[in-house]
């Protein structure tokens, strides 16, 4: 491995799949940089769980999943769609259905789920809402590159998923752990307030 620094990038600009030279603060590379700092704090959640004492195997088993693509996924989406056909990286969109499932069985165990929760509880219920709130706004990020080049079919979808997937785990380990969720509102009443308007 040669140098980290290569100074290339102080006048504002870095390079992408391809070659181009594009500005730091374009969307394409804020969209990745956002993925980047999803999948870092994916990390600290698995270490965590690690130290734990008992780690939760499920929760591994499903992160260690997801980083797995997300590497690939991010060469994807660095690169333009008129040169993605000499990029041999591949996108694996099997992991939607693995976020969609997780959400399913997770459900069906999780109590009083007609609330609207603030996020906090546990250390790691509340990193699971910070990994939650930073899918969100990578999938907002994506979006807006989408608009400008069309992205690979799929990876909007599974960071959508797995927004939804970090939501339910997080009220997953409260329940686990017996730590209270604070209640805000009932779905309903909202949905009522919104009808009403």
């Amino acid at each position: 491995m040669g140098k980290i620094y290569t100074r290339k990038g102080d006048k504002g600009t870095t390079n992408i799949h391809g070659g181009e030279v594009v500005e730091k603060d374009c969307i394409r590379i804020e969209a990745n940089g956002t993925l980047d700092e999803l999948n870092s704090i994916i990390g600290l959640i698995r270490a965590i769980n690690a130290d734990s004492g008992s780690p939760d195997v499920q929760l591994e088993g499903f992160l260690e999943r997801v980083q797995g693509v997300f590497m690939p996924m991010m060469s994807i989406v660095a690169t333009p769609e008129c040169r993605r056909a000499g990029n041999p990286r591949t996108f694996d969109s099997s992991i939607t259905e693995e976020c969609e499932a997780l959400v399913d069985t997770l459900q069906k165990v999780l109590e009083d789920r007609n609330h609207f929760v603030r996020p906090g509880g546990t250390v790691m219920a509340s990193l699971l809402q910070v990994a939650r709130t930073v899918a969100r706004r990578a999938e907002r990020r994506l979006w807006s590159l989408h608009k400008e080049d069309p992205l690979q079919d799929g990876i909007t979808s599974f960071i959508n998923r797995l927004s939804d997937a970090f939501f339910v785990l997080a009220r997953y380990e409260n329940q686990k752990n017996a730590c209270p969720e604070e209640k805000w509102e009932v779905f309903q009443n909202y949905k009522r307030r919104r009808n009403e308007q």
